[in-house]
């Protein structure tokens, strides 16, 4: 288990002091989760800023983030596109958004499931490892002898060239199994080299020179090659990888072939007076296979859940959508898909912006919002920014402005599931708290948390779990996720220029303050530079 990070002392003094002005509570306590005066949250319009951000609660949003850790309790221990714990997890949200009067359709798309690879050591020492495919694999269950190639296990391990040259395969013995180091060259160039000299299979494992080249290996098998292999090809840490260089080991390698078994987003609309000008806002609500992602993405669906709920008896000028996307884990898909169709439907330029929150509770988060000015990244290159992203950083940045809490930048990256709408020209935004990048001391000194520790130390793992939350995090950003939906259920205009309505009540929000300033170091803000939903680092 991982503890909460927990907020520095200005940001906390910050926090408290915005919460004792506005009568709200942004850090969960006993007062922040009883119950509101009045009427209560179930028996009225939440029209109002004050009225919303009273309402959205952690406690509603822990019901369902528990929802979802239950159902990959009972279903292997995820919620994996393809798999029942991902069909039961759709069978929540429907019924959740159907009790909230919401209108909900399931949206089907073409998926083809990969089961989990088996990669087990026979000899000297029997063990089970964990594994992941490449994409590009070939197919087999192959058991034989593990041959080392080139690999280097002594520190510092840079560089490594293990399987880069025709030459590691010297006197190759045909028919075995062939173990590869990540390192130099691309994993296709390293696995086709393998499966030219005889090697019957390929384990593929991290270089172990840095923590982030340490954990278990995944990638693409494309790139220079563009032919998918025709022997199975699978992943493994370092650590397990020197495991299988044992003098004498033996191993059992298992990928099967693929199997169609199309999936479904979840589509849920609240009528506005204007229908034309969608207001869309989206989560994925797919893990990994390796865990049950109550982070990646529990968190950011079970937040949209919570102001569904919240927000099912508002009457907003703007129609409002909201999607749980299917096999973003696999490389985004749903959301592909469904904005391919709405193109292909002439439909698509109804939506006026979209906002994704994909992780926003990692235990030793810091608070970034996309960066759609560039102010601390520059996009990579060839990802468009729709005109109107700009002013919904803005929006964020007010929201955390007001509430007194420090943020940063991410990189507005395209890795997640807005890639597809800001391709298409729609104004995007959202927020995010951290994957697998390293918190720095500066970092560790404004937000609290574990310098020299990753945002999410279990991420993409068996161990994002229900205690894997910072529930501060959580709570600040379920509300500046309420804030933003609230504002543009009213008015778009300043993202598209279509004029909508004033929200009622006389708060205002201040003009955004000024982010951090700790981003733009090695990592794509909070997303190391070789991760990718295809895996498409190649080194």
């Amino acid at each position: 288990m991982y503890p909460s990070a927990t907020l520095s002392k200005r940001a906390r003094t910050a926090v408290i002091a915005t919460a004792a002005i506005a009568g709200l509570a942004l850090v969960p306590t006993s007062a922040a989760l009883a119950a509101p005066a009045g009427a209560g949250c179930d028996n009225r319009t939440n029209n109002t800023y004050e009225k919303l951000l009273e309402c959205v609660r952690v406690d509603g949003v822990l019901e369902h983030q528990q929802a979802l850790q239950d159902i990959a309790d009972a279903n292997g221990g995820n919620r994996a596109a393809g798999t029942t714990g991902y069909t039961e997890s759709v069978d929540y949200v429907v019924d959740t958004l159907e009790a909230a009067g919401w209108n909900v359709e399931l949206d089907g798309f073409d998926f083809t499931y990969v089961p989990p690879p088996t990669l087990q050591q026979l000899a000297p020492t029997p063990a089970t490892y964990e594994s992941a495919v490449f994409t590009g694999t070939g197919y087999g269950d192959i058991t034989g002898n593990v041959v080392p190639v080139d690999i280097v296990l002594a520190p510092p391990r840079d560089p490594v060239t293990s399987g880069c040259e025709d030459s590691d395969f010297v006197g190759f013995p045909a028919g075995s199994i062939a173990l590869i180091q990540r390192g130099t060259c691309e994993f296709g160039v390293k696995a086709v080299n393998a499966q030219e000299a005889g090697a019957a299979a390929v384990i593929m494992f991290n270089q172990g020179n840095t923590e982030l080249r340490s954990g278990l290996l995944t990638g693409t098998l494309f790139g220079v090659n563009q032919t998918p292999l025709s022997i199975p090809v699978v992943g493994a840490s370092f650590a397990d990888g020197a495991k299988l260089a044992q003098a004498g080991s033996t191993a059992h390698v298992v990928v099967s072939s693929p199997e169609s078994r199309p999936q479904v987003n979840v589509i849920a609309e609240l009528p506005g007076k204007n229908d034309g000008n969608v207001v869309m806002a989206g989560a994925h609500l797919d893990s990994v296979q390796a865990g049950p992602g109550i982070n990646d993405n529990g968190s950011g669906s079970s937040a949209l859940l919570e102001i569904a709920q919240q927000m099912s008896k508002l009457q907003p000028e703007n129609t409002l959508r909201f999607a749980w996307w299917g096999a973003e884990e696999s490389g985004l898909l749903g959301s592909r898909a469904y904005v391919a169709d709405q193109v292909a439907a002439g439909t698509l330029d109804d939506v006026a912006l979209y906002l994704n929150f994909d992780m926003v509770a990692s235990p030793n988060y810091i608070f970034m919002v996309y960066d759609g000015d560039e102010s601390g990244w520059d996009a990579p290159e060839g990802v468009p920014i729709p005109e109107g992203s700009t002013q919904i950083e803005d929006l964020f940045e007010s929201y955390y402005t007001w509430a007194g809490v420090p943020y940063d930048d991410a990189q507005f990256s395209g890795r997640s599931d807005y890639q597809a709408f800001i391709q298409n020209g729609v104004p995007a935004g959202g927020l995010f708290t951290g994957a697998e990048v390293v918190k720095t001391p500066a970092q560790a000194e404004i937000w609290g948390g574990t310098a020299g520790a990753q945002y999410d130390p279990c991420y993409h793992l068996v161990c994002d779990t229900i205690d894997n939350l910072a529930l501060d995090a959580l709570d600040v950003n379920s509300d500046a996720i309420a804030t933003a939906v609230l504002t543009y259920a009213y008015s778009t205009e300043s993202v598209n220029g279509v004029v909508g309505a004033k929200v009622p009540g006389n708060f205002v929000l201040p003009a955004p303050g000024t982010p951090e300033g700790t981003v733009n170091l090695p990592g794509g803000g909070g997303l190391a530079p070789d991760h990718g939903h295809e895996h498409d680092e190649l080194d």
